[in-house]
């Protein structure tokens, strides 16, 4: 974990700084999985520990823990009586082409719409199966992509290496970072046990990354409000991921509710935006336009295959660029077997969300410092090469199924009913992450802070 560590803190412009690890054991996989997680979160409890630093002149121990940490990759809440709604749409998955596989992303409707639109409707995997077997996978990788769909060929790593998009995402930082010349606030409101109170955060993003990075602001004090369209949902993840978070719907292509989104974003410290590069370009708000909005203004935004190249705004998730990049085919390899496996855990979303909470802080250290607004641009696909570039795991045993022992001490009365959530994996001394909200419904509260 060391050498992914020091590349953390290296591209965060984070000094070096010791991390400690409790207990043992690591998610079951070709790659070092547990060992992002726990660098990724030891990056983002770093970047605390030297805002804490700037203000204290002490600098905090930070120490994760691996189980938990491993569990917190996947899932943090465990339900008391009621259920989680499934992750996938019925007909999301892998499915065998004539000359290899690939991957249909169907979660949201619009998605599944384009994917139909290719195929022709179908019921279930079964028929699905039938449809995508005659084709040639790189043909209707494309064919579902011209339909504004989601799906990705599984290629190797060399052949992704050898592509133009892997060529682009080669050359960019792991996260690309600029500072602007407008300024903001400069006064620090928090504290050492609530470190981000009274920092404002404007979250516009959705599956997954996003809300990791936002979820951890919660967690250490900041007002997070998330904005969702109006018919947007993706139910099988909105109990892990609102933790902490107020919930409101806005359709910016109404001109009453975007007044209302630019008061939000004048009044904001932080924004949280991707998946696709020109997503906000595209309803008006550039880079320009958002420091003129709101100067000062700290934006931190992703995106699936990176900020160059031909894909740059290509529709993409997790699932998508392990299947683009090679995961899927390494972990084939690995496991011997004839079909595509994939991270046991949505790894690259996770660690690049703690990667944008890191930066978000990293970023609000140095404004307090001189005022200046700044950016930070990270990938799921520039993650994806940074776990590859680690190389395999450390050979050491899997994690048991069962929950941490202590997993039972936090109850949280979320709005679908009672349920457990895990401790939290990364420890600050004298700065503990607690959340003042439970999970709740999108939507559920006004859009004002």
């Amino acid at each position: 974990m060391t050498d992914l560590l020091t590349s953390l803190l290296l591209a965060l412009d984070l000094p070096p700084a010791p991390l400690a690890t409790t207990e043992t054991g690591a998610l079951p996989s070709t790659f070092c999985v547990t060992e992002l997680a726990c660098a990724s979160m030891g990056a983002a409890g770093q970047a605390v520990a030297c805002l804490l630093e700037q203000q204290t002149q002490r600098h905090p121990l930070v120490s994760v823990d691996r189980r938990l940490a491993s569990f917190w990759f996947s899932s943090s809440l465990r339900p008391l009586g009621w259920s989680v709604p499934p992750l996938w749409d019925p007909i999301a998955g892998d499915y065998a082409c004539t000359d290899g596989w690939i991957r249909l992303h169907t979660n949201a409707p619009h998605h599944r719409a384009a994917a139909e639109r290719v195929l022709g409707k179908v019921a279930d995997r079964a028929a699905m199966t039938r449809k995508v077997a005659p084709w040639n996978a790189a043909e209707l990788e494309q064919a579902i992509v011209d339909e504004a769909g989601c799906a990705a060929q599984m290629r190797t790593w060399q052949a992704w290496q050898a592509h133009p998009q892997g060529l682009a995402v080669n050359q960019e930082p792991l996260v690309a970072r600029e500072r602007f010349k407008t300024t903001g606030k400069t006064r620090w409101q928090g504290n050492v046990a609530r470190p981000l109170a009274g920092v404002k955060v404007l979250d516009l993003t959705r599956v997954l990354a996003g809300p990791v990075a936002s979820r951890f602001l919660a967690g250490l004090g900041a007002d997070v409000l998330r904005i969702d369209a109006p018919d947007w949902n993706e139910p099988g993840v909105v109990p892990e991921m609102t933790l902490g978070k107020r919930c409101a719907r806005l359709d910016l292509k109404n001109p009453n509710e975007r007044q209302l989104f630019e008061r939000l974003l004048k009044d904001a410290d932080i924004l949280f935006h991707g998946y696709r590069a020109d997503a906000l370009e595209q309803l008006g708000y550039d880079t320009t336009a958002l420091q003129q909005l709101a100067p000062g203004l700290i934006d931190v935004s992703l995106n699936a295959y990176g900020w160059s190249g031909p894909w740059r705004n290509r529709r993409g998730f997790d699932s998508l660029v392990q299947m683009s990049s090679g995961i899927a085919h390494a972990g084939m390899q690995w496991k011997q077997v004839d079909k595509p496996v994939p991270l046991p855990v949505q790894a690259l979303d996770h660690a690049t969300g703690y990667l944008m909470a890191a930066s978000a802080i990293r970023a609000l250290a140095e404004r307090l410092n001189s005022g200046h607004g700044s950016s930070a641009r990270l990938s799921l696909a520039r993650t994806a090469k940074l776990l590859v570039d680690a190389g395999q795991g450390v050979k050491e045993p899997t994690l048991r199924e069962e929950e941490p022992s202590d997993q039972g001490l936090l109850v949280e009365q979320t709005a679908w009913g009672p349920a457990h959530r895990l401790l939290a994996p990364v420890i600050i001394t004298g700065t503990p992450l607690q959340w003042d909200l439970p999970a709740g419904e999108l939507g559920a509260h006004r859009a004002q802070w």
